[in-house]
């Protein structure tokens, strides 16, 4: 393997996702993050075969992390059985099984072993120059570090990205409140739940230990004034939605929704960019979390990305970046249009979803997902690593 220096700004799953696999490939990596600590925010994820994949290459073991699901159901805010999904078969065809997985327990998974003196806290990025030589970063404590590349993997609101001169993300017209809660007496550890109304939805996915995450998805736009009670709205809007969702709203305080809504964006996805500078995950392509695929998609940038890195030299590592880049571009702008579509938001819209079979429901996931997971070279990469 040739060895680079390569920056990563933002030390979230995407940014240590990376760090993580490029520094096992041989390459020399600093992961530089604006907060003071190594923190996840947020709930729990959904990690997809396609994601569990990544991470096995990364050497990530899962096992007893969130909770495995077999089923998710789609229904009316009156119950209507609208889809099940066959999660199992699912995870059959496709080799790693579906899990929700509180994001704080996926990022201890991926900084077991993972070098914490490669991981600069409170480094704030207010500079960076790039040149044929390679890139320079500055912060805001005036200090500078020089590399080979530069990673923005720094979120939605990506300084790296700015630099790149891409477009920012247009919101979609709808937010999320959500969280974890603990229900110690959950009926179906394993099935998840979607209701959808012709104003709102929500979800219940068990995510391990008792615990599961809730979210409530209601319109949202620039003009939003935050309720003086928010939970009064809440349990108003979809209450009586299903006996699951009730003990949730119960069990909520204004508290809980004391960090919400969180109000969905899309990114356009960017033009290829320029020079040592790339961008991945969510500073690429923040969607709606609609078909839970942002980790996912960030972790097949790692893949992606790994494999173009590897053995070139410093002259052509700028190609390698666009060989990158024109990879995902294609695939990535798929997920993120099929997650923005609104029929997820209308529960009539959706209704003559009830008359397809539940196995062409589950087919046409399995085939999307693999279609977008670039297969081929995951399992080339992963059979190299099983003959190791």
């Amino acid at each position: 393997m040739r060895t680079s220096r390569i920056l990563v700004v933002g030390a979230g799953v995407g940014g240590i996702s990376v760090a993580r696999g490029l520094l096992r490939d041989g390459h020399e990596v600093t992961v530089f993050e604006q907060g003071p600590d190594v923190r996840a925010a947020g709930g729990a994820v959904t990690i997809w075969p396609n994601g569990a994949t990544v991470l096995r290459q990364l050497g990530v073991a899962m096992d007893g992390a969130g909770q495995r699901l077999s089923t998710v159901r789609v229904v009316t805010s009156a119950g209507r059985p609208l889809a099940t999904l066959d999660l199992t078969a699912m995870a059959d065809r496709l080799g790693a099984p579906v899990r929700m997985v509180p994001r704080r327990v996926l990022l201890e998974r991926l900084l077991d072993g993972f070098p914490r003196d490669r991981i600069r806290c409170g480094a704030r990025l207010v500079l960076v120059h790039s040149n044929h030589q390679g890139v320079r970063v500055g912060f805001d404590d005036g200090s500078c570090a020089d590399g080979d590349v530069l990673i923005g993997a720094d979120g939605l609101h990506s300084r790296v990205r700015d630099v790149v001169g891409a477009r920012h993300a247009n919101p979609t017209g709808w937010c999320s409140w959500q969280g974890l809660a603990t229900l110690p007496d959950v009926a179906d550890t394993d099935v998840a739940l979607i209701a959808i109304g012709e104003h709102g939805n929500l979800g219940l996915w068990p995510a391990g230990g008792g615990e599961v995450q809730w979210w409530f998805d209601l319109p949202w736009s620039f003009d939003f004034s935050r309720p003086e009670h928010p939970i009064e709205v809440i349990r108003s809007q979809f209450a009586g939605w299903s006996d699951s969702a009730d003990r949730v709203l119960a069990a909520l305080t204004e508290d809980d929704l004391a960090s919400s809504p969180y109000p969905h964006f899309r990114h356009p996805i960017p033009p290829l960019g320029r020079g040592a500078l790339t961008l991945l995950g969510d500073a690429a392509h923040t969607m709606p979390p609609t078909l839970a695929q942002g980790t996912n998609q960030a972790l097949l940038d790692t893949m992606v990305l790994r494999q173009a890195l590897s053995n070139v030299g410093r002259a052509a590592l700028p190609g390698a970046l666009r060989t990158y880049e024109r990879s995902r571009r294609r695939r990535v702008a798929t997920v993120s249009r099929v997650a923005s579509l609104p029929v997820s938001h209308g529960e009539s819209v959706l209704r003559p979803a009830a008359l397809i079979p539940d196995r062409f429901h589950t087919w046409a996931l399995t085939m999307f997902l693999r279609w977008s997971s670039h297969r081929r070279m995951a399992t080339a990469i992963s059979a190299a690593i099983s003959r190791r």
